[in-house]
Formats: structure tokens, C-alpha cells, sequence
């Protein structure tokens, strides 16, 4: 269930480039994690129950390799705990790396949710007059990752079928994985030609092409988008301000805990949760439909 795709693209295109501005260029560790936790259970929604375990294994192995490296590297801080090979490993080195991770893998899982909600004709739709070419190569690459993986699996398949990886040997193993990935790397050059000669075909780039579609701007769009700009104006204006200023280095400061700072906290939570928000309702709805069948 995507309830919240069935907004309009231009709604939608904002609240995502919204969201992932402050979560890859705002440091502070509350608007980090709140970032986070909106995007944890915003794609936990999206995905099937097989799928969930599949990107703890991912995320979670990922997230304490970024936060142990950090301070390996960065001996940053005055506040060292104990020295490894005669360096120091500080606590503030150690909050930056988790830091560090908190940001990392929140903006990954909000730019996969990006990929569940806005299919390449919605994005199309948005830039294919203004920017057409750029448009469409950004929508085949959006579009790509998915295909690939999907392709990947019918081939490892069917090579299976007619013997591969049979063997135990290493090398024979590894010349079959080759092989798998040079038909890989064929079939994408022949999908990119077929699309692109496609969409030659059907006049796409031209001028006074006119295009179908069926999105319509209704009011429950422009009350959310209405309150995407309210909230993120809040925001931004907070972050511009410096009501949001949080460092790490040479020591961790405080965070600002007043009234300003908690009505920001509470605006961008509200962005960040509002997607779940709005998927479980529509569950929720959904179940009790069913129920008066």
C-alpha cells in the first residue's frame, strides 16, 4: 500500500527535497534522529515483511561501520577515553562517527523510499517539457537499479538451470559469476538503446508535443503541500537563524533546549513522521472497510 504516492508529483518532489536537505547538510543530532526514525517506519510501510529482515542485515551492519571507523581515523576531541597505537580515541570523535551514521543511513533509506513513491513517470511528468533529455536519463537511472536487480535474478537462474555453479572450484565460480555479469552488462546497454530509440520514436523532446496524464492538482494536495511549506518554512528559518547550531568538534555543545528550538524540533518531526502518518491511517481505513463487507 503507497498511500502517500497517490499525492501529486509536484507535492510529493517537494516534501522529499524538503526532507533530505536537512538530513544531509544539518548537523544536529535531534533533527538527525528524528529524520531517521520518519524514514525508518515510512519505508518499513512501503516494503513487504520478507524485505524488512533483508535491510536490517544491510542498515544495521552498515551503521556500526561508519560509527566504529570514525574514530579510527579522526582523533579529534578533548576528551580522550584510551589510546589505540598511540593515538587517542575520543568521545567526541565517538558521538560524531554515530552522528555520522544516523545521517548517512537516514538519507539512504529516505532516497529508497524516493525510489518506492516517485516512478519515472511522475518525474517525467514534472521536468519532461522543461528539462527533457536530462529528465529522461534520470528517470532511466532511477529506474535502472531495480530492473537490474530483477534481470540479475532471472539470469543467475536460468545459467543455473544449464549448469553454472556447479562446480566448487573457486575459479569456476568466479568464471561463471563473470559470465552472469558481462550478459548483465549487454542486456543494460540494450535496454538503454531500445528505451532511448523508444522514446525518439514517439516524438518525445519536440516541440509542441503534447502528453497525456492522468495527475490532477486536487485540494488534498495542496493542503499537504500547503503544510510541507509551512512546516519546512519553520524549519529553515529556525536552521538560519541558528536556533539549530550544534558542533562536535573540539568538544560536543549543548543543545538548544528552548522554546524556539522545540517548536522547530516539533515542525520537522511532524515533516518526518507524516508520511507514516499518513499510511497508516489509510491502513487503518483500508481494515475497516473490509470489516463491513
Amino acid at each position: 500500500m503507497k498511500a502517500f504516492g497517490n499525492y501529486h508529483p509536484a507535492t510529493l518532489m517537494i516534501y522529499f527535497i524538503s526532507v533530505l536537505l536537512v538530513a544531509m547538510f544539518v548537523s544536529n543530532l535531534v533533527l538527525q534522529l528524528l529524520s531517521l526514525s520518519g524514514a525508518i517506519l515510512f519505508s518499513v510501510m512501503l516494503q513487504k515483511r520478507s524485505e524488512i529482515l533483508g535491510n536490517i542485515g544491510f542498515y544495521i551492519p552498515l551503521f556500526l561501520l561508519i560509527a566504529i571507523t570514525n574514530p579510527l581515523f579522526s582523533h579529534n576531541g578533548v576528551t580522550p577515553l584510551f589510546f589505540l597505537n598511540g593515538n587517542p580515541v575520543t568521545f567526541e570523535a565517538i558521538i560524531y562517527g554515530i552522528a555520522i551514521a544516523v545521517m548517512i543511513v537516514g538519507v539512504m533509506i529516505w532516497f529508497k523510499c524516493y525510489g518506492e513513491i516517485m516512478s519515472s513517470d511522475k518525474f517525467l511528468y514534472l521536468f519532461g517539457k522543461a528539462i527533457p533529455k536530462l529528465s529522461l536519463v534520470l528517470s532511466m537511472a532511477f529506474r535502472f537499479i531495480p530492473l537490474f536487480k530483477r534481470q540479475l535474478q532471472k539470469v543467475n537462474k536460468a545459467q543455473k538451470a544449464l549448469g553454472l555453479y556447479s562446480s566448487k572450484s573457486f575459479m569456476d565460480k568466479l568464471r561463471s559469476s563473470s559470465s552472469v555479469f558481462m550478459a548483465m552488462i549487454s542486456w543494460s546497454l540494450e535496454n538503454s538503446m531500445d528505451t532511448s530509440d523508444s522514446m525518439k520514436a514517439r516524438g518525445y523532446g519536440l516541440k509542441g508535443r503534447t502528453t497525456f496524464t492522468l495527475f490532477r492538482l486536487y485540494s488534498d494536495d495542496i493542503v499537504l503541500m500547503t503544510l510541507c511549506v509551512s512546516l519546512m518554512a519553520i524549519t529553515f528559518t529556525g536552521i538560519a537563524t541558528g536556533l539549530t547550531d550544534f558542533h562536535y568538534y573540539p568538544y560536543i555543545s549543548n543543545l538548544n533546549r528552548s522554546p524556539s528550538a522545540i517548536i522547530i524540533y516539533i515542525a520537522f518531526g511532524t515533516i518526518s513522521f507524516l508520511p507514516f502518518v499518513i499510511e497508516v491511517k489509510e491502513a487503518l481505513a483500508w481494515k475497516y472497510y473490509i470489516s463491513k463487507i
